[in-house]
């Protein structure tokens, strides 16, 4: 479907606006979000739906199917040019992982629950690029490291291995982390939420998280 859209993705791309916050936000983003939360309740009945772009930051009781969106991560690099952007999305029901998707599009990559993946052998960290002072002192330490401005792309290397680590200490939204931190338990990396051992549980959108995510394959001492 995603890729279905691409020439009106494409078409809605410098088209932006800014938030309170300053950051931008794009048409392109409204139209995926629009677009997959129809498609979703269509299908999904009860639907609690939790998108970046409509999310009014209210915490909430959601039982039945709950889905995380963030239509457009990365949407700095989107807005610029870049190809580094993405897509993740995550479904629940009644507290329980159902399935998630992390796509790149323009890169023509994506990884959804069930999927095999590559065991690649890195040294590289990946940094968020939300910055602060332990990532500051990381890349001081890193053997190699690589900041890209989009967790979708940050999680999907370093599941599949291309990044041995990949460190967000300032903190990010659910529709940023969840689905690829699910992702990234399924195959096998060492995750911890906030300083602490995650194990899939759900983390609720009205709140940042930090993650520090290691591939099972990882050079890293310590």
């Amino acid at each position: 479907m995603i890729m279905a859209m691409m020439p009106q993705i494409m078409e809605r791309r410098y088209r932006i606006q800014y938030k309170p916050d300053r950051s931008p936000v794009t048409e392109a983003d409204q139209y995926i979000e629009a677009k997959l939360h129809a498609f979703l309740q269509d299908r999904l009945p009860g639907l609690t739906f939790v998108g970046e772009e409509s999310y009014d930051f209210q915490a909430a009781e959601h039982p039945g199917y709950f889905v995380l969106l963030d239509p457009i991560d990365g949407t700095e690099n989107f807005c610029s040019g870049l190809k580094e952007w993405g897509v993740s999305l995550g479904v629940w029901k009644d507290g329980i992982h159902q399935g998630s998707l992390l796509m790149i599009p323009e890169l023509g990559e994506h990884l959804m629950t069930g999927d095999p993946c590559t065991n690649l052998h890195s040294r590289i960290t990946g940094f968020s690029s939300s910055f602060n002072e332990e990532i500051a002192d990381g890349i001081r330490d890193a053997i190699e490291y690589r900041v890209t401005g989009c967790a979708v792309y940050n999680l999907f290397n370093v599941i599949r291995g291309s990044f041995a680590r990949f460190i967000n200490p300032k903190g990010a939204y659910a529709w940023d982390l969840l689905p690829g931190v699910m992702l990234a338990l399924e195959h096998g990396c060492s995750v911890r939420v906030n300083d602490a051992d995650y194990h899939g549980q759900f983390l609720e959108p009205h709140r940042k998280y930090r993650v520090d995510i290691r591939h099972r394959y990882d050079p890293h001492p310590g």
